[in-house]
């Protein structure tokens, strides 16, 4: 077994794991953490535990000390430092031609390493704009491209609901969202009523699927012939999470009816027909 300790280094950051090296830790205690990238300032999410040796992908870094005021100060004074990186970064960007946007530039609290994210449609030939910024800069630079998600939840905002982006606020990673989400929730597959700023599905359709998922399959299916307290009638809809059957009564009438009143009509099914979808 191991000794490991959760650390991100912002909120909503991806969690890793660190070696506390012998620090007495304590959920949101800010600490210096080695990186591959140099030194970081990074928060505790949990108390340090133990996990074994074999589910780790690589050795631990370790924590280098608890974070003090000065490092505080200069987490601060960097923020001038990365807007002043993305400023000279767009300049060779426009000089060298290159079809690329630059979104955050964040250097490492040592600042040794600079990394400056940027989108793009396509790959990118960065190497001579790598080779201009880093005599520029005078530090060592690294150039990532990012995607839609990653760039939304970068640059931050607000979504439809009028919340702050979900992967802002608490998504620490990004989960699979299909269009078969939406479809099984009754909404609209308009892609700009679906879509986040990002461009890409809502997150949030993956919040609630499992439970619509569950709840349709009690319902019986459309077209079904039943029998309600109210008469017989055909299935032509319903509200799965009300557990509601919308039936077309043979009187032409609609009728609003609860899924535990609803009986197949054996008589005027087909031999195949089933009460639940």
């Amino acid at each position: 077994m191991v000794d490991i300790v959760k650390i991100r280094y912002k909120q909503a950051g991806k969690i890793y794991y660190f070696d506390p090296a012998g620090f007495e830790l304590y959920p949101y205690d800010c600490v210096v953490v080695e990186t591959s990238r140099g030194e970081e300032l990074g928060w505790v999410v949990a108390s340090p535990s133990q996990v074994e040796e074999s589910s780790l992908e690589q050795p631990l870094k370790p924590v280098i000390r608890l974070a003090t005021a000065e490092d505080m100060a200069r987490e601060r004074q960097l923020e001038e430092k990365n807007q002043s990186a993305v400023s000279e970064c767009i300049e060779l960007v426009d000089k060298l031609n290159l079809p690329m946007k630059l979104i955050r530039a964040e250097y490492s609290l040592d600042e040794n390493h600079v990394t400056i994210y940027f989108s793009a449609e396509d790959r990118v030939d960065f190497r001579e704009l790598v080779r201009e910024i880093s005599r520029k800069l005078r530090v060592r630079v690294e150039l990532r491209q990012i995607g839609p998600r990653d760039e939304a939840k970068m640059v931050g905002g607000y979504g439809r609901c009028g919340r702050e982006l979900c992967c802002c606020s608490f998504l620490s990673e990004f989960d699979p969202v299909s269009i078969k989400m939406a479809k099984e929730q009754n909404l609209p597959l308009n892609p700009q009523k679906i879509s986040g700023v990002c461009g890409r599905l809502l997150c949030c359709l993956d919040y609630e699927y499992e439970t619509y998922k569950a709840a349709k399959a009690k319902m019986p299916k459309d077209g079904l012939k039943v029998i309600t307290p109210v008469g017989k009638g055909e299935v032509v809809g319903g509200n799965p999470l009300e557990e509601m059957v919308f039936v077309l009564l043979e009187s032409g009438a609609n009728a609003e009816v609860p899924l535990k009143d609803i009986r197949p009509d054996k008589e005027g099914r087909r031999p195949d027909a089933s009460l639940h979808r």
